[in-house]
């Protein structure tokens, strides 16, 4: 399911950040310790949680995974806006780009009968 890849691709972005800030904070590049680690912390605990929506909630096509994963698209819209006024448009296009399909993915009828019609 295409849902299912677009949020654990999220999910492993979220994951690749926090090892990205633990190696900075290892290094000595980090500027604040303190939000170092809540960085470390906060993108470690979104890749797991993404990932395991991914897997164990829209793969295993259990209802219950379309909620956050479509709450995460709608997160990112305007994250991605905020790079595009920031002069980030390198970041800011993929994100919108991203949460769009997601959303377009998520939303869709067919996964709409594929959550919710699984006794026809």
């Amino acid at each position: 399911m295409a849902g299912a890849a677009i949020v654990a691709l999220e999910g492993l972005v979220a994951l690749a950040l926090s090892l990205y800030f633990a190696f900075g904070t290892i290094t000595g590049s980090a500027g604040n310790l303190t939000m170092a680690v809540a960085e470390i912390v906060f993108f470690a605990a979104v890749g797991a949680g993404l990932l395991w929506v991914a897997w164990g909630g829209l793969l295993k096509l259990e209802r219950w995974g379309r909620a956050p994963s479509v709450i995460t698209q709608l997160f990112m819209l305007p994250i991605g806006y905020t790079m595009f006024q920031n002069d980030l448009p390198a970041i800011g296009a993929p994100l919108v780009a991203v949460a769009l399909a997601g959303l377009g993915v998520l939303l869709a009828p067919p996964t709409t009968q594929a959550l919710y019609d699984q006794d026809a």
